[in-house]
């Protein structure tokens, strides 16, 4: 399935099982007010979520930073991270995917959840925005693995001013794959917490010239 600026079926998305026949599936919410909730998957070959043992690190890591947070999911895939965040007190969370059974599975997903609170967009996450927008305090990137996008992608958040000053971006990537943010095209990131699951890692990061000692 060809993809502008990337391929999904080519790559291995991050955590869970892959669905390399495209039989779709669901995904659990593990905390906050949509707790257990469970809500479908879209048939996309190789769609992976973000298994519930990595979510719940990630959220143990920003424990405090939920409530009331902008939230922006640039490969929302099955929205599980988007979703989390939610769930655990975001005020508002915008969520870019382009493949079209995955998009329309995240707003089916929108609707029952919280209309009111979530932003669903079918677009290349590579050339999302078309206008200024206001920055978010966290920024989510678990992109097919397909070579230089999670890179490409942190590249874009600088250039595009996405992120709030004090904001946090969570990446995954292959864990074979050289670290993204180590990239000379990345820009200049810190690291502040690393995790690993299967064939996966997962760090959060801070813009380096915004970059205190607080995780």
């Amino acid at each position: 399935m060809r993809r502008t600026g990337y391929q999904r079926g080519d790559s291995r998305g991050s955590g869970g099982r892959a669905s390399p026949r495209g039989r779709g599936g669901q995904v659990r919410l593990i905390a906050g007010r949509f707790r257990n909730r469970r809500l479908m998957v879209a048939p996309v070959p190789g769609l992976r979520p973000t298994p519930e043992r990595t979510r719940e690190t990630l959220f143990n890591w920003l424990q405090g930073r939920m409530a009331g947070a902008r939230v922006l999911d640039l490969f929302a895939g099955s929205g599980a991270l988007a979703f989390e965040a939610l769930s655990r007190g975001a005020e508002h969370v915008v969520l870019i995917e382009q493949d079209r059974r995955a998009h329309q599975a995240l707003r089916e997903a929108a609707s029952i959840l919280d209309p009111e609170r979530c932003e669903v967009v079918r677009a290349d996450a590579l050339r999302w925005p078309r206008e200024r927008v206001l920055p978010f305090d966290l920024i989510l990137i678990d992109p097919p693995y397909a070579a230089g996008l999670a890179a490409a992608a942190l590249a874009h958040i600088l250039l595009k001013g996405l992120l709030a000053p004090d904001g946090r971006v969570y990446c995954e990537y292959r864990a074979t794959d050289p670290a993204p943010w180590s990239a000379p095209e990345a820009g200049n990131w810190a690291l502040l917490r690393e995790t690993r699951s299967g064939d996966s890692r997962g760090a959060l990061l801070a813009a380096a010239e915004h970059h205190t000692c607080a995780v």
